[in-house]
């Protein structure tokens, strides 16, 4: 199968052609070529690199058999061009989507089995964390929330915590919290996931297809209530 990864949750981001389900793949998906996205500019970006990496690969988009996205956490501006493109390509080519949490993709990768608690910096000092239970490279979502660092650290205890981010690894390890540092997120283990999610028909329509924010938007948390 040929998939389409797309990751513009963060700062910068990624779109990736991936071959999956050959029995000469290791851990059944091979990435064909991963392409990187600066920062700020993913509505301008994105389609075009996805246009040339195909031409450059020689597919066509009906070539697709599936789009794997990450849904978050994350920019909420990024989150959105991103699953817009997505959505878009996905109704026109009638193709299934599977949505990944970045959270978990750093769950599994942690290598780890038993509780494990991923972390990312949610901006505001806050932590967007992940609480799993991993076991035979799978993982089981407990529960995605926004924590202050100290929330964090208290809900960690007793886990081993996996994060991308060094001062959090740093606080953990402070606090004698088991840590697993992970170096960076590559499209490969974000197709990983979703190529085994795909296996299991944890896909979704266009129109199912929705943002993992955790947290709200500030508009969401100072609107003010609507009088009766």
């Amino acid at each position: 199968m040929l998939l389409l990864v797309t990751d513009t949750s963060g700062k910068h981001g990624s779109v990736a052609l991936v071959r999956a389900g050959e029995r000469s793949e290791a851990n059944g998906v091979q990435v064909i070529e991963e392409v990187p996205l600066a920062g700020g500019t993913f509505s301008a970006q994105l389609v075009p690199q996805i246009a040339a990496l195909m031409a450059k690969h020689g597919f066509r988009k009906t070539d697709l058999d599936a789009f794997i996205v990450v849904s978050g956490p994350g920019s909420f501006t990024g989150l959105r061009v991103g699953l817009a493109a997505i959505k878009a390509l996905a109704e026109i080519l009638r193709k299934p989507i599977v949505p990944v949490s970045l959270l978990e993709v750093i769950a599994l990768a942690s290598l780890r089995e038993g509780k494990v608690v991923a972390a990312l910096a949610a901006g505001r000092g806050e932590v967007y964390a992940g609480e799993y239970k991993v076991a035979a490279q799978s993982a089981q979502v407990c529960r995605e929330r926004v924590l202050t660092k100290d929330e964090f650290l208290s809900s960690a205890n007793g886990s081993v915590v996996a994060t991308t981010v060094a001062s959090l690894a740093e606080a953990a390890r402070l606090a004698g919290i088991l840590v697993e540092m992970i170096d960076g997120i590559t499209a490969g283990m974000i197709a990983l996931l979703g190529w085994k999610k795909l296996q299991a028909g944890e896909t979704v329509s266009p129109e199912e297809l929705e943002a993992n924010y955790i947290r709200r938007t500030d508009a969401e948390i100072f609107a003010k209530p609507s009088s009766s």
